[in-house]
């Protein structure tokens, strides 16, 4: 039975999760409702009993995960035993693994037959999936996003940052597992609207105030000013409603930060 009644914030509810049943905790409203049957739904709020359960299962999942590791190591399998994850009803036990080829698992089975009777399903991970499921911090100094809140990974591309005027610094600009930050994506469309009503960078424009022509040199969509570099050899950071462009500017808008 779905449960129709909305649980405050810090809840423990059991949910119904892609591969069945979980226990999970409430961290806000849903943004919009979830469709019967669909993975995320409620289904009720969590008593002793599941609570109770859910942790045996995931002290069961833990030492099952060592047992592995060990397993692999002595088989010499080169692969990483990232997680292993019960459902509630215990009918299915997840070994997510790491590995650089595709590689066969199977004798991994016979060492879990002895602690459980779950049907076994193994996933390969990324290095996203597997900084989810371990934790870590983020640059900002809290949970990273995809242990805390985000339920499905956005594709992220170095154009994000580069509309957003950051330094390309690969170091600064990649999260714990190494991939492009995920809050990359969170502002884009507002940089984007923003970007659209300043002039391209590199394009020549004349100041109307002072007269001083020049070229941009960068731009903050964030203030709506530019800096331009003119032609007398001086920096000059102007707002971009005071200038006007010259006859071979580029034209367009929308398609304003560096390529």
């Amino acid at each position: 039975m779905l449960s129709a009644e909305p649980h405050a914030v810090g809840t423990r509810v059991v949910v119904q999760g892609k591969r069945g049943p979980e226990v999970a905790t409430v961290r806000g409203e849903a943004s919009t409702p979830s469709d019967n049957g669909r993975y995320g739904t409620v289904l009720r709020a969590a008593g002793p009993e599941d609570l109770a359960r859910w942790d045996d299962l995931f002290r069961q999942g833990e030492d099952l995960k060592w047992l592995l590791r060990a397993r692999a190591r002595e088989r010499r399998l080169p692969v990483k035993i990232v997680a292993v994850e019960f459902t509630l009803d215990e009918s299915l036990v997840t070994i997510s693994y790491s590995a650089e080829d595709r590689i066969e698992l199977g004798s991994l089975i016979a060492d879990l037959r002895n602690h459980t009777r779950a049907r076994v399903n193994f996933a390969a991970v990324g290095p996203r999936e597997q900084a989810q499921m371990i934790g870590t911090l983020g640059a900002c100094g809290r949970e990273n996003c995809s242990s805390n809140h985000l339920q499905e990974f956005a594709p992220v591309s170095i154009r994000m940052a580069r509309d957003q005027q950051l330094p390309l610094n690969p170091e600064k600009l990649s999260g714990p597992c190494g991939r492009l930050l995920c809050c990359l994506q969170y502002e884009h469309t507002q940089y984007l609207e923003l970007l659209g009503d300043l002039p391209r960078k590199n394009a020549r424009v004349c100041h109307e105030g002072s007269g001083a022509c020049g070229k941009v040199t960068k731009l903050h969509p964030l203030t709506g000013t530019v800096d331009v570099h003119t032609e007398q050899g001086m920096l000059l950071g102007v707002p971009a409603a005071e200038l006007r462009r010259m006859p071979d500017a580029p034209q367009g808008k929308g398609k304003n930060a560096e390529a």
